[in-house]
């Protein structure tokens, strides 16, 4: 089961990140804990977002498409960072967000999310969509 792991972002890092010592001890435990999911064989992949003031937002309204600059309200709303897992179940990635050192400096959270695989659409799968799916993450894991 693959899931996407979701930062939720915080007002600090929404301001951004500035050079500390607690930010430094932040870095440190978090690449352990990324070590960990690595050697363990859930961690596909994962990244920190800048913040939302240098993002955009696409929106589609039918044929139109109209581009938002960032910031954007909410900030509980917002995602500062991600990992892909690939773990047995549901059980075992909130186990492993339960190890996790906190990712912000103050309270924060996280939040896992399944991610859809072609069985769970069923009959409406044909086997060329199937093939084509297999084709393209071979091609994005560089197999």
């Amino acid at each position: 089961m693959r899931v996407m792991v979701l930062v939720k972002a915080t007002k600090d890092s929404e301001a951004g990140l500035k050079p500390s010592a607690e930010l430094t001890e932040m870095f440190e435990a978090m690449g352990r804990f990324n070590e960990e999911l690595v050697n363990a064989g859930i961690l596909l992949a994962g990244d920190g977002l800048k913040p939302s003031s240098e993002g955009k937002r696409v929106a589609f309204d039918g044929p139109g498409r109209t581009v938002i600059d960032g910031p954007f309200a909410e900030t509980r709303e917002l995602v500062a960072g991600f990992w892909l897992w690939e773990v047995k179940n549901m059980a075992e990635a909130v186990e492993w967000v339960k190890r996790c050192p906190n990712p912000m400096p103050g309270p924060s959270e996280i939040e896992i999310r399944p991610i859809y695989e072609l069985a769970d659409f069923g009959d409406i799968v044909t086997p060329e969509m199937a093939e084509q799916q297999d084709q393209l993450r071979a091609k994005i894991s560089g197999q």
